[in-house]
Parts: C-alpha cells; sequence; structure tokens
C-alpha cells in the first residue's frame, strides 16, 4: 500500500569473539533502503595503518554513508572515520586497492588505533528510500594483513640453483619494531598439470632454491606476514617467470 511505512530488522551473530557480532539492519520509507554495506576491514601496517572497504551498489538511489567506530569498553564518544569514495586519491589511502577494484569500492581510514583493544565499526548507508548498517568488532590484531612484497627478483646461481629477492612493502614503514617474515611459492607444469611448492618462513629478504631442473620454467611469488603470526598473509605479489639454464653458468 502506498505511504506505508515498515522496518525490517535482520540481526546474525557469527560467533564468540573479537569479530563475533555482526549485526544488520534496514528501515525503509517509502520504497526500498540501500542495501547494506558488506564491510571488509585490515591493518595494513600495524599498528597505524587500518582501513575498512565496501563496495559501491548498483546505481539507484545516491547513496551517502555514516562512518563511525568506537572502543567497545570506552565511555568516549564514537569517532568518524575518514571516507575516501571510489576513484578518489587521498594521502591517507597509502594501501591502493587493484586497478580492477579502484573505481568500485568506498574506504574509510581508522587512524590511531590502540593495541589489544576491541571496537566497534558502525557504517550507516542513507538514501531517500530509507536506511541499512552494518555493525561490526574487531580488534587490530586481528586483521592485520601487509601490502605484498615488491621488487621480486630472481637470478639463476648455477645448473638447478636460484636466488630468490624481494623487498618488504612499502607501507609497512617500521619493519624495525614490527619485523615481517615471508613464504615463496613456485609453481611449474608438467605435462599441462600444474605443480607448486609453498617455502618458508623466512625472516630475511632473499632465499637461495635447490633442485630445479634445468629447461624449466618456473613462476615465483612471495608473501608477507607479521613476525609473531598476527593476522594473515599479505596476498601474493606479483608473478615473476624464469626458466632454469641448461648450461653452467
Amino acid at each position: 500500500m502506498a505511504g506505508t511505512v515498515y522496518i525490517t530488522t535482520i540481526i546474525l551473530i557469527l560467533g564468540v569473539g573479537s569479530q563475533a557480532l555482526d549485526l544488520l539492519k534496514a528501515t525503509s520509507v517509502l520504497g526500498d533502503p540501500p542495501s547494506t554495506p558488506k564491510v571488509h576491514c585490515w591493518c595494513s601496517s600495524y599498528p597505524n595503518v587500518t582501513f575498512c572497504s565496501w563496495p559501491e551498489p548498483l546505481p539507484s538511489h545516491p547513496t551517502q554513508y555514516i562512518a563511525t567506530y568506537s572502543e567497545r569498553d570506552g565511555n568516549a564518544d564514537p569517532k568518524t572515520c575518514h571516507l575516501v569514495p571510489p576513484g578518489s586519491s587521498s594521502s591517507a589511502l597509502t594501501t591502493e586497492p587493484p586497478p580492477s577494484l579502484s573505481e568500485q569500492l568506498w574506504h574509510c581510514h581508522l587512524p590511531n588505533l590502540k593495541l589489544l583493544t576491541e571496537y566497534i565499526l558502525n557504517i550507516t548507508a542513507v538514501h531517500s528510500g530509507g536506511s541499512s548498517f552494518h555493525l561490526s568488532s574487531f580488534m587490530l590484531e586481528d586483521i592485520v594483513k601487509p601490502d605484498p612484497p615488491v621488487d621480486v627478483r630472481v637470478s639463476p646461481l648455477a645448473t638447478k640453483h636460484v636466488l630468490v629477492e624481494w623487498s618488504p612493502p612499502p607501507t609497512w614503514t617500521i619493519t624495525d619494531i614490527f619485523p615481517l617474515k615471508y613464504q615463496i611459492l613456485y609453481q611449474w607444469e608438467i605435462r599441462g598439470s600444474p605443480k607448486f611448492n609453498n617455502l618458508g618462513p623466512f625472516e630475511n629478504t632473499k632465499a637461495e632454491l635447490k633442485g630445479l631442473i634445468p629447461g624449466r620454467t618456473y613462476q615465483f611469488q612471495v608473501c608477507a606476514k607479521e613476525m609473531l603470526g598476527l593476522g594473515q598473509c599479505s596476498d601474493w605479489s606479483s608473478p615473476v617467470k624464469i626458466t632454469i639454464p641448461t648450461t653452467k653458468l
């Protein structure tokens, strides 16, 4: 019936712990509310660089977002998260999304979070048809995810040996206090069947690999993780391919 006002509430409890609560609520007046933001948060440089992102909804009503965060056990008022619209450049956005996604994602920057503290995040979407919000909790230590290592280089040392070298992600700015460890993924094919091997962790930014097959082409990638194992490994670096020489160097 035209003019009817209705409220829809959806509550989803995912489990127990720092990321236990994911509560979604939609309120609509005279139309469909905006879709609930699907939010992903990560810390690309522990403990100073934390972002949350969510996809831009399909074109419909112009949608605005209100993003706030607060300490779960604190009494202070919620703080406003700095919003970066899709396609915008910002000095706060040191972690660049992949080019295919850069025009589709909203970002918010959460600066100066405290260690070992649980936070509540509220992302509210508002347009003329109503509103919806995503409410979740997290601890900084659970969402650590460095950016991928850069400048991966693979050099043949001798028959069957290569040296793999790389540089830490430039966004991880305090490696002297919070060092990283690394894993190497290398892949090859045998009669069209893909094979792979995952090595590490390595605490240095280079590793010598032995026992490779002369004449075979290998692809190498590296990922980075906080030294104590906080969070998860980065995405894999850009691949580097090399064919192992068949003659001695």
